[in-house]
């Protein structure tokens, strides 16, 4: 069994306030895969963890919408206590690259928008607008230079 599907399992679990489940589940997915992985979190059943979510962690405030994919070593961390109104936000069709953080400050949330890329090693410190990908430390948008004077032809890729 893959840690994100314990992971989800979890959550369902504590939503529907099933005793000591979720705290198992957490405690194997600690154990096995070395990922903390709370069950306070809302996560979707289509996460991923990839290569096993070896030394993933996690805040218990934490949403993580559909289709997210999210490597090694990723820390997901906020400066707030379990259960209070700041949350760091996860949404859409998001890859997080091996070894990223992303902190929330303390009692602040953190939105990391539909679409996005976080690279890998990056240190996210401020909401990440939709389709922006951010890199470095601290991350910063991705901005993709402009080759001056060389232009190709759309049917050829060939240079004019």
């Amino acid at each position: 069994m893959k840690p994100e599907t314990i992971w989800w399992l979890a959550t369902r679990a504590y939503q529907k306030r099933i005793p000591l489940v979720p705290q198992l589940l957490k405690a194997v997915n600690y154990f096995v895969f070395r990922c903390i992985t709370p069950y306070q979190a809302k996560i979707e059943k289509d996460l991923i963890l990839g290569h096993l979510g070896l030394c993933f962690v996690s805040h218990a405030n934490v949403e993580i919408g559909h289709n997210v994919l999210i490597y090694h070593m990723v820390t997901l961390a906020g400066e707030t206590w379990t259960g209070s109104p700041h949350k760091i936000i996860i949404g859409n069709d998001v890859f997080i690259g091996a070894g990223a953080t992303i902190v929330a400050g303390i009692d602040e949330g953190i939105r990391i928008g539909n679409g996005a890329t976080i690279g890998a090693g990056a240190v996210v410190t401020r909401d990440v607008p939709d389709g922006v990908t951010v890199v470095g430390i601290p991350a910063k948008p991705l901005v993709k230079k402009a080759t001056a004077g060389v232009s190709a032809t759309p049917a050829t890729g060939e240079r004019a």
